[in-house]
């Protein structure tokens, strides 16, 4: 059989033995025929609030999160819609934060196409740093003790809003919602503390978990006591079509878009396979390795002990240079090494959740990575095996495997979450 796989910007075909192969793809729905429609009727009759019209003062300042290009949210739908009714402010009191968490930094070109030109030009656009202790405000801590740094233009506002989409999250439980003040607006202290070896450790900081979920609890109460003022969370398909919207009260929205993601995004099977293929949804999201983490993670919930995971990610920005991946790998030659290191006592460093998550997925299977960016050496040097032909490395962990050996394919990677059961 033939699978299209989400790679890149522009797909990548392979062939597959029909008999022993099974496609797991998420419901698919259609998106929706009129979404500026959608996304207006929902502001204007939200969930537990007024309507946002009603509810901000001309005077006031406002202060909107959006998701960062590693994040296919369709800002330039619902960014002009959002925008339109809050047409009676005045521009220069608006501030449109990118939420990057620990995310470089967006270029002028990339905000054009993230926002369109005409929204990136006429407002105030702030790329959030959560290593800039200028623009940070230290708001108080947790009850669990996690201090609270955010951006300060966030902090300042006089009407917060989040914006976001809402999916499955690798160990949040699920995107968008509260994650949209904290990892997104979070300073580093604070994305650590959410971030560190016993949270990303815990059995519960899994997919599709929201309830005793460390990290997600740590995210909700970081935005409860910061204040949201309105959120706006979506879903999408494939295309990255507007499948379902919701506006309101945080909490509440939320809640109702985690219960369509998981109806139409997780996936059950009777017992796990000897081979997963699994993509990181194509590009933006399979921009680097850092990222097509995710899309192992989503293969790992369904591949046997000591199976085998062959990921398809383009990596056109590399591992990446920027933030400490790439130094981390490299500090250890082996996914136990890498492991004692982290779990180490007073091990805090930035970007070590995902190397710490690649080392426990490394502990059940073997990895191999196709990609057309990363070479050879910087594929090895995260512990994984390079491949330039996956339908070569199927049939040659096949004769691994055996005569009974089973195929799995997610050809939208993290789009669909599989699980046993």
């Amino acid at each position: 059989m033939q699978v299209d796989l989400a790679y890149g910007a522009s797909g990548l075909k392979i062939e597959l033995p029909d008999a022993i192969t099974t496609v797991i793809e998420p419901t698919y729905l259609p998106g929706l025929p009129d979404e500026r429609g959608a996304l207006k009727n929902a502001i204007r009759n939200p969930i537990g609030k007024q309507p946002l019209r009603l509810s901000v003062k001309p005077n006031q300042k406002v202060a909107i999160s959006v998701c960062d290009i590693t994040r296919p949210f369709p800002s330039k739908v619902v960014l002009p819609v959002l925008l339109g009714e809050l047409a009676h402010l005045p521009k220069e009191n608006i501030s449109i934060l990118i939420a990057a968490g620990t995310h470089r930094a967006q270029t002028a070109e990339e905000l054009d196409a993230m926002l369109s030109p005409e929204v990136a030009r006429n407002y105030r656009i702030v790329n959030h740093s959560a290593f800039d202790k200028a623009n940070l405000v230290h708001t108080g801590d947790t009850p669990d003790g996690i201090p609270i740094w955010l951006n300060r233009h966030f902090v300042e506002a006089d009407f917060r809003i989040t914006t976001g989409f809402v999916e499955p999250h690798f160990f949040a439980g699920f995107s968008g919602g509260p994650k949209m003040v904290a990892p997104g607006l979070a300073g580093f202290d604070t994305i650590m503390r959410l971030h560190n070896a016993e949270m990303i450790g815990s059995p519960k900081s899994v997919w599709g978990i929201v309830e005793d979920n460390p990290i997600h609890t740590g995210i909700r109460q970081i935005a409860k006591q910061t204040g949201v003022d309105f959120s706006l969370d979506v879903t999408i398909n494939r295309e990255h079509k507007i499948t379902s919207v919701y506006a309101g009260e945080l909490f509440e929205v939320h809640k109702a878009a985690r219960n369509a993601a998981k109806r139409w995004a997780m996936k059950s099977v009777p017992k796990p396979f000897d081979i997963v293929i699994t993509t990181n949804s194509g590009y933006p999201l399979d921009q680097n390795l850092y990222q097509a983490v995710k899309g192992m993670s989503a293969a790992a919930q369904i591949v046997k002990e000591g199976g085998t995971i062959i990921c398809a990610a383009e990596c056109r920005d590399g591992l990446p240079e920027h933030g400490e991946f790439k130094k981390l790998l490299s500090q250890r030659d082996s996914a136990d090494g890498l492991l004692e290191m982290i779990n180490a006592h007073g091990h805090n460093r930035h970007d070590q959740w995902q190397v710490q998550i690649l080392a426990q997925l490394l502990k059940k299977a073997r990895i191999f990575l196709k990609s057309s960016y990363l070479t050879p050496e910087q594929v090895r040097l995260a512990k994984i095996e390079p491949t330039d032909n996956i339908e070569r490395t199927v049939h040659q962990e096949l004769a691994r495997h055996g005569a009974a050996a089973r195929i799995c394919v997610l050809p939208q990677g993290p789009q669909t979450i599989p699980y046993v059961g």
